[in-house]
């Protein structure tokens, strides 16, 4: 018998609804709670459905509301409901996919593909074929309706529909879909493109069969006059050049036209979809050759599109210029992720950005041959009176800086003072772009005399750090941070100048350029170094680091950006560090207990009990061990009072890579700062060791490697029972085809430092290893690292001359390498001079070309 609605329930649920719509938050907290109690009745989702499908006397925004809780309430508990109900849902939707209403058919899409994606396709047979018999429907509602659920089940459900478990639906789905590509309304051919271009990443079977099809099918669509068909026709273009690029060679000369036309099209969303095309093409092999060409026509409109729309400077607040006491609302806050430094654009157009981009890689496929088709237009922008145009020229400028810096250089003497004094412009969005483009040219910047440009560039960047306007001061940062890393020590001469600034910005800024701020501070650290420790610059940093430290509580992120500022601060201060290390050091310590017992208990019971954020701990261990290396034995007395060691132990053994890879490093400066307190663990430590020394994982193996290699250096002969646990896991490590040069010079070193304290356990393995060891440390610049792997060499050869005669070639060359250094260092560059002018041209010669001496 068919179910019917009883009315005074419907009464009820209607209500509900009109509730539900009200603004206040009592009422919203009486609606939840009735949903919870009606979600007990098995039929109250028969309600929902005959509300959205059936009532068509109810207004529709009401209709569409009982879909969606409808949709919330399959997500959450649809294996729960009655049979009964779930087929009437079902049945419901199919029937009513036609509703006059766009915003209820599209409600019903959503319902429909929620209910496929809790694994019930195969469950619902009848669903696809179906939905593809309702797209022949003489009635376009039917029609735009299925097509509109197949898109989401497409989107949703991609991989499955590909699947055997399906029986391969797509095999009559893709044919069917190629075939509305010349429907005569424009909504429906855009759905189709839709639907087929979901499947081109994956590289579905059923697509590739019909791909020539397809491809005539997208050029047939060239000049469609429906936007939205454009914007699908781009997309799909830009995807088939990823993974079918062989199919488009053919066409190559007249996708690039299509393209620089769809680049210029007055739809936005269409001009963005094609930017991606050369984004993509500058991946390709035949970049260079498919647009040698057309540079001469691609170069200017890129230029074009780099200028902010009028939308783009209402949405930018453009004519704002100062809102530094505006407080940032918790979205402008992105998520962080650390010890990444990228600088990133600094322009917000949505087009704008594109289009930049793509200049940038473009400039790097090019390198210079781009320069002919940009200066022309350049200096045309760059002095324009209209702040809008010079915006966009300076944006030009710094996209091409990484691509053809060499070509800029004869231009940058005269260039470089008019950026200076863009920085000064009245519009806040060229100060701020004016930041970006210069910190591309830092490394020129600080190639030249310090008081060319590098002084007045400092001066005026410190400057905009305190702007008035946010932006500007993101800009002027992040730009400063990256010329911190190009100059290092050419700042030493600024510090007083550079902390007042910094510090100065401490009591002016909003919570997101704080979080800015802490990085510029903790760069400046790692660039100048020991430089830093002096009384008078610790009384000016400190202060303002310390009183944050205080205010913030152990559950807040703004920890992460200030503990990896003061693990730069502490490595750099060194023992001007000691007398905040206690506090710090204790809370560090605090907060690896939290987050372990917090995933212990998450462990156990994951339902009572959150996962823990992993990343106070990472980023804990992190300035433990930026503590330990700038402290050195200053350190033994708080690792003495604490169970750092234990905690240690776990982090170890962390499922999560980073954690691990932190622990290893902060394992490695205990063992170099205060071994009396590791010692009593290694027997522990070492299997843990040896297990970590995986591949897989770049990082995690490096620290391992390198931890164990301080460990070798203190224990001495001692290590002999450990040796097994890691020397065969080195050995292969070393020989394995294209491991980063990292991980194999770390690996080299320890394996010499292995043999240096145990000579007679290593030497046996010398034929399997001593060539890429060889060849790993030829290159790598002398320190007490390299010294002690040599020395280890040495003596295992002496233990095993034979394991070394078939190679011995690779070993002349690498200790020559390593003994012309070390002479070239101790006799002195005049001495080496004298010394070497005596020797044959020749010899000269093959010194300079083999060992840079």
């Amino acid at each position: 018998m068919e179910w019917r609605p009883d009315e005074q329930g419907l009464q009820k649920v209607l209500q509900l609804l009109k509730d539900s719509q009200s603004p206040d938050t009592a009422t919203q907290r009486a609606v939840q709670e009735k949903l919870e109690q009606l979600n007990q009745f098995p039929d109250f989702n028969n309600y929902l459905i005959f509300v959205l499908t059936s009532l068509k006397s109810e207004d529709e925004p009401t209709r569409s509301l009982s879909g969606l809780i409808l949709k919330n309430n399959v997500k959450a508990h649809y294996q729960n409901f009655p049979p009964t109900v779930a087929e009437f849902i079902k049945r419901e939707c199919l029937n009513n996919i036609g509703d006059p209403s766009p915003l209820i058919r599209a409600t019903i899409g959503i319902l429909i593909t929620t209910i496929a994606s809790k694994g019930e396709m195969q469950m619902w047979p009848e669903l696809l074929p179906e939905l593809c018999n309702l797209l022949n429907s003489e009635d376009y509602n039917t029609c735009e309706g299925s097509f509109g659920a197949l898109q989401k089940i497409c989107e949703d459900s991609s991989e499955l529909l590909d699947s055997e478990a399906l029986n391969r639906p797509l095999n009559f789905m893709i044919p069917k879909f190629l075939q509305f590509f010349k429907h005569c309304s424009p909504k429906i051919r855009s759905h189709a493109i839709a639907c087929v271009n979901q499947f081109i990443i994956g590289r579905s079977q059923a697509l590739w069969n019909n791909i020539d099809t397809f491809i005539e099918s997208l050029f047939a669509l060239a000049a469609d006059e429906d936007s939205e068909v454009r914007k699908n026709v781009c997309r799909a273009l830009v995807m088939l050049l990823e993974v079918r690029i062989d199919r488009l060679i053919p066409h190559m000369h007249s996708i690039v036209q299509y393209m620089l036309q769809r680049t210029q099209d007055p739809d936005e969303n269409v001009a963005l979809e094609a930017c991606e095309f050369w984004l993509t093409l500058a991946e390709q092999p035949i970049c260079k050759e498919a647009l040698s060409g057309h540079l001469v026509q691609l170069i200017p409109i890129l230029v074009n599109g780099m200028k902010y729309s009028e939308i783009d400077i209402i949405l930018l607040k453009g004519d704002v210029e100062e809102d530094e006491a505006v407080p940032d609302s918790e979205q402008d806050i992105k998520p962080r992720f650390h010890k990444s430094r990228t600088v990133t654009l600094q322009h917000e157009g949505v087009e704008g950005k594109c289009s930049a981009a793509a200049l940038d890689v473009l400039a790097n496929v090019f390198r210079d041959e781009l320069l002919p088709h940009l200066l022309p237009l350049l200096k045309g922008l760059l002095f324009h009176p209209d702040w809008v145009v010079k915006e966009s020229g300076i944006l030009v400028l710094g996209a091409i800086a990484e691509g053809c810096m060499q070509g800029m250089v004869p231009y940058l003497p005269e260039l470089m003072p008019h950026l200076i004094q863009c920085l000064c412009d009245k519009k806040a969005l060229v100060r701020s772009i004016a930041c970006w483009t210069l910190s591309r040219y830092a490394h020129w910047v600080v190639s030249q005399p310090p008081d060319a440009h590098l002084k007045p560039l400092m001066t005026e960047l410190l400057k905009r750090i305190l702007d008035g306007n946010k932006r500007v001061q993101e800009a002027a940062c992040s730009a400063f941070a990256t010329l911190e890393e190009e100059a290092c020590t050419e700042l030493v001469p600024y510090l007083s100048f550079i902390l007042d600034t910094l510090v100065f910005a401490f009591g002016k800024y909003q919570h997101k350029n704080l979080l800015i701020l802490y990085d510029a501070i903790g760069t400046l650290a790692d660039s100048v170094g020991h430089h830093l420790n002096q009384p008078e610059y610790i009384q000016k940093l400190m202060p303002p680091l310390i009183a944050k430290w205080n205010e913030l509580k152990d559950e807040d992120k703004d920890l992460f950006p200030l503990l990896e500022c003061l693990s730069s601060v502490a490595t750099a201060l060194q023992s001007g560090f000691l007398p905040y290390c206690e506090p710090v050091y204790q809370r560090c310590v605090t907060l690896v207990q939290k987050t372990l017992a917090q995933a212990m208990m998450y462990s156990q019971q994951p339902d009572q009990y959150e996962a823990p954020d992993k990343d106070f701990m990472i980023v804990a261990l992190d300035l433990l061990s930026g503590l330990a290396e700038g402290l050195g034995g200053h350190v033994d007395t708080l690792v003495a009072r604490s169970n750092i060691m234990t905690l240690l132990f776990q982090c170890m053994q962390d499922t999560m890579p980073e954690v691990r890879q932190s622990s290893f490093a902060l394992l490695g400066d205990l063992t170099k700062a205060c071994f009396l307190h590791v010692k009593p663990c290694i027997a522990e430590f070492m299997p843990i060791l040896g297990t970590n020394l995986n591949p897989e994982f770049i990082s995690v193996c490096n620290n391992a490697t390198w931890a164990i290699g301080e460990i070798c250096m203190q224990m001495g002969v001692e290590m002999q029972p450990y040796v097994a646990m890691v020397l065969n896991q080195l050995v292969e490590i070393i020989n394995r085809p294209n491991t980063p040069k990292t991980l194999l010079e770390n690996t080299a070193i320890t394996i010499g430092r292995l043999g240096y304290v145990c000579p007679q356990e290593v030497a046996p393995l010398l034929p399997q290893f001593i060539r890429p060891w060889c060849t790993s440390l030829r290159n790598i610049r002398d320190n007490e690292e390299k010294d002690s792997a040599f020395r280890g060499i040495c003596m295992m050869i002496g233990v095993n001359p034979g394991g070394v005669v078939q190679d011995f070639i690779f070993f002349c060359d690498a200790v020559a390498s390593w003994i012309l250094h070390g002479f070239k260092e101790q006799v002195g560059d005049d001495n080496w001079q004298q010394f070497s002018e005596q020797f044959p041209p020749l010899l000269k010669e093959r010194l300079a070309a083999c060992y840079g001496v």
